[in-house]
């Protein structure tokens, strides 16, 4: 058998890259990658499908939580840990484009990323009960994408959004949402500087529903995951079809497909004219890039 379709041991932190907890109805989802802000590599992600999985099987669910250990929720797509692990093999679950780990140039990275992020997040989005993202610290870029799947967003009052891959001549991460969680005037100014915004701005653009203390995100959190929980299972998720279904009617779905193809032309566009399709930026110049 081939390297490619071998599947090779891979690093986790301690309890795993992912942890699971359910307390009555409510399930929380938990990035434990805490040492690296959170940042998902392949591992992560497959374990993040598995755990809404869980929450979605489990009927004593009613309502799930997604945060992020530690200091932030997720300082995005791992570009630079020792377990990086983005040329290993997966078994696939949202599309059924070919294995990457064995193709080069576009057919590898097209493959990849139809996968583990255009793909995985459009799965997450339609998960059939509500999703509140917790988020404290750095949201960024993919981090973006995670909190942005979610049905609710509260923001602690340290937190922070940014999407800095223009940088990188990439016009914003694969889940395109940007100008349907943000007014089109905010989502270019937020691209174009790639600037930090603020828990506060967020709220004011409608991109967070609210913002509390840090000291508190956890209790106000739950005490809102279980006020949804009081309502039917079957009302919550057509509630959360019908509004999926308007946004989508507004263009969501269609647009994010239009610009990942843009997206991909610029990692092509880089990998003829610069280092590589990153367009020769590591972690440090990406968060020099937000700051």
């Amino acid at each position: 058998m081939s390297a490619a379709h071998e599947r090779a041991e891979r690093p986790q932190a301690q309890d795993g890259p992912v942890r699971y907890d359910r307390q009555g109805p409510v399930a929380t989802i938990t990035m434990n990658r805490p040492e690296y802000r959170n940042a998902q590599n392949s591992a992560m992600t497959y374990a993040l499908d598995r755990a809404f999985y869980r929450a979605a099987e489990d009927d004593e669910v009613k309502v799930v939580v997604l945060g992020g250990a530690g200091e932030h929720f997720s300082a995005g797509h791992d570009i630079g840990t020792p377990q990086r692990d983005a040329h290993l093999p997966f078994e696939r679950k949202a599309g059924l484009w070919w294995d990457h780990s064995d193709k080069a140039g576009a057919e590898s990275r097209f493959a990849r990323e139809s996968e583990v992020y255009l793909g995985m997040c459009r799965r997450w989005r339609e998960l059939p009960k509500p999703v509140v993202a917790a988020v404290q610290g750095a949201c960024v870029a993919g981090g973006l994408m995670l909190a942005w799947v979610c049905d609710l967003i509260v923001a602690s009052d340290d937190a922070f959004f940014a999407d800095p891959v223009v940088r990188m001549g990439i016009p914003g991460v694969e889940y395109f949402a940007h100008p349907w969680v943000m007014p089109p005037r905010v989502a270019k100014e937020f691209l174009f500087t790639g600037e930090r915004m603020t828990a506060q701005r967020a709220h004011e653009v409608g991109m967070v529903n609210r913002v509390v203390p840090r000291a508190e995100l956890t209790g106000q959190v739950g005490e809102l995951a279980l006020r949804i929980a009081g309502m039917p299972r079957m009302g919550l998720a057509l509630t959360k079809r019908a509004v999926n279904q308007a946004e989508d009617l507004q263009g969501l779905h269609t647009g994010m497909d239009s610009v990942f193809a843009l997206h991909h032309l610029a990692h092509a566009h880089n990998a003829e004219t610069a280092a590589d399709p990153l367009g020769g930026l590591d972690v440090r110049a990406m968060k020099e890039g937000s700051a």
